[in-house]
């Protein structure tokens, strides 16, 4: 019985012990074989006496929990003594107590050892830290120009160039009060571009670009994000399988892998993989999409719905058209045309291989296809033009060094192009449509609100938000340039704050299906432009390498050509007001009446020529006659007598 009550109360018997005590001491003459214990419990006393007191439950406590005074007991409950010596303290007791004691001194010497450590190592980096401020003096002073020139000859440092890189941004966050006398900020930010320039290998044209675009800290962010890689995502095929079935599935396979954000249903995130991830089974069987996180939005913002016909018109290699055709559950109509040849079979493999069966696969050039697909013949039209590449930095280093202004307006002038064929292509009466998505994955302005401004001046179309729920908000004024108040419903996305590639999304809807003459105002942004002369080469515009005039958005100058052949094609629009298109039996009607006036035409022109015929003969008969008649009358003449 004493051994029960022992295991019962022994994670609490220090706290009861002096309990036990106490009343061991009453209850000594009437017990004197626990004078052992008694011993022991005198060694002991020392330990627990400044906790007697606050640990003894008072009398009250003790006949609450059923325990009277030492003489009740004894005479109530003559047993009552012999359960409490199961509760003394043993040997075994004891030793576990001091195997515990020396447990947690054990525990508390590692604690003050880490604490010490901790201290030392606070200690130390405050004092490096001090050490740097006063070797390094708060004024910056900038290289002169021989320092830089010896510079030049010698290897870079990098940790120089990266210190003074700091530096200057430091400086021009806060310019006027730690800027150098007598230095201006246009000092500071030429430094800044050729540090930068050199440091991370970007020509002087993009980082000035960068520069114009964000402030100085937020540039250096940017740049050092595209030196890191995207996280790889992929995009569930909701034609074969849910995202919760595939990620239990990957994580099997041990695909360690995450939802991609609370704004896709249908995305993953892979952090790491131990089986190669674009070559697993589902994979093979399209149940996902290798895809980037950005191309999933011009998707989202187009919104298709089921049975429309829809135009993807730079598709390959297929993540868009794919992911169209899982919305619209594989009815309607997708055309996915792509223009160059090598990039078609990737196109068509993922759309087998993803069991997609409602697409078309074309090959045109994105400019013809309004002959090909005629005019106000589709619902929806996405469009991700092709472009400088400014925002996948991370994926093509090439971009870095290469790309130059003259690169960035040829792609504007060729996405202005294909914007405007898009627009052409989607017909305004749509019931659930009329809509057109403009991507590219270029955070430049020139490619971007530029391209959707000019589109806002040539055709009756408006800029509606996109749908998304995250997203900075596109430009509606960029330096001296003044864009629609509606460009700031687009979208743009930045590696340095989504963690995603540059993106930037704009949708429009066409109001109707006319063309707007271009009005040369004063609100149109003189943008310099290539232009394509009588031979059908592109040649560059009037090419503004100024600083200021570089990004410009707007064509002011327009050759001859185009102009006549602008005003020659809205010459109806002029008298009209508003195109009317002509129903299928009236072109029917009117090419039957063509085919008449030829036929008569032509009639008439072999009767003019049988006359002719017949006119050269009676001629040749008179002219007969009179030789005829003359001859005769000189045989008549009688002869001269002389």
């Amino acid at each position: 019985m004493a051994g029960l009550v022992r295991n019962k109360r022994k994670p609490g018997a220090l706290q009861g012990q002096p309990k036990a005590k106490a009343k061991n001491k009453k209850n000594n003459t009437e017990h004197p074989h626990i004078g052992s214990i008694k011993v022991q419990n005198n060694q002991n006393k020392d330990l627990f006496d400044d906790d007697e007191d606050d640990t003894s439950p008072s009398a009250s406590e003790e006949e609450m929990h059923g325990f009277g005074s030492a003489d009740d007991s004894s005479d109530a409950e003559p047993l009552r003594d012999d359960f409490i010596e199961g509760d003394l303290p043993s040997d075994d007791d004891s030793d576990e107590r001091d195997s515990d004691e020396e447990e947690e001194l054990d525990i508390e010497k590692k604690s003050r050892i880490l604490d010490a450590a901790k201290e030392r190592e606070q200690e130390d980096a405050d004092a490096e830290l001090q050490l740097n401020i006063q070797e390094e003096p708060d004024d910056f002073i900038l290289p002169t120009a021989e320092e830089l020139e010896q510079e030049g000859k010698q290897p870079p440092d990098l940790q120089n160039l990266k210190r003074r890189i700091k530096e200057i941004v430091r400086v021009l966050s806060n310019f006027k009060a730690l800027r150098q006398e007598g230095t201006m900020r246009k000092d500071y930010v030429n430094q800044l571009v050729a540090d930068l320039s050199l440091y991370y290998g970007y020509n002087e044209y993009l980082i000035q670009t960068f520069l114009e675009m964000f402030p100085v800290a937020e540039v250096v962010e940017l740049i050092e994000a595209n030196e890191i890689s995207r996280p790889t995502c992929l995009r569930t095929n909701t034609l074969k399988t849910r995202r919760r079935d595939l990620a239990g599935v990957l994580i099997n396979r041990g695909v360690n892998l995450d939802p991609l954000g609370k704004w896709s249903k249908v995305g993953l995130t892979v952090y790491d993989s131990q089986v190669p991830i674009g070559a697993t089974p589902e994979y093979m069987a399209g149940h996902y999409m290798l895809q980037s996180a950005s191309s999933f939005l011009p998707v989202m913002a187009l919104a298709p719905q089921e049975k429309e016909r829809i135009l993807d018109m730079a598709a390959a290699p297929g993540g868009k058209t794919t992911y169209i055709a899982a919305l619209m559950k594989n009815t309607g109509i997708i055309y996915a045309n792509e223009l160059k040849n090598s990039r078609l079979k990737s196109l068509s493999a993922n759309i087998h291989r993803m069991g997609v069966t409602n697409s078309i696969i074309s090959n045109y050039d994105g400019k013809e296809l309004p002959k090909v697909l005629g005019l106000n013949s589709l619902d929806r039209v996405l469009l991700d033009a092709p472009c400088s590449g400014t925002g996948i930095i991370w994926k093509d280093e090439n971009v870095k060094s290469k790309k130059s202004v003259e690169d960035i307006m040829k792609c504007a002038f060729l996405q202005k192009q294909l914007l405007l064929a898009a627009i052409d292509m989607v017909d305004s009466g749509s019931k659930s449509g009329g809509y057109v998505v403009y991507s590219t994955c270029s955070i430049t302005v020139a490619e971007n609100e530029a391209v959707v401004n000019y589109a806002l001046s040539r055709r009756d179309v408006k800029v509606v938000p996109c749908g998304l729920d995250f997203g900075q908000h596109g430009f509606n004024r960029f330096r001296e340039h003044r864009f629609h108040p509606s460009l700031e419903k687009t979208r743009r996305f930045y590696p340095h704050v989504h963690n995603m590639d540059g993106f930037f999304v704009a949708k429009l809807k066409k109001m109707s299906n006319t063309k707007q003459i271009p009005k040369a105002t004063e609100a149109e942004e003189n943008i310099p432009n290539t232009v394509e002369d009588e031979d059908g080469e592109i040649n560059d515009g009037n090419i503004v390498t100024d600083q200021n005039e570089r990004l410009d958005t707007e064509t002011t100058t327009i050759s001859e050509s185009s102009k006549t052949k602008m005003i020659k094609a809205n010459k109806h629009d002029k008298r009209q007001g508003k195109r009317k298109h002509p129903s299928k039996e009236e072109i029917s009607k009117s090419r039957e009446e063509k085919r008449k006036a030829l036929r008569k035409a032509k009639s008439d022109g072999e009767e003019k020529e049988t006359d002719k015929e017949h006119g050269k003969l009676d001629e040749a008969s008179e002219q007969l006659n009179e030789t005829g008649a003359q001859a005769g009358r000189k045989l008549k003449r009688p002869k001269r007598q002389h």
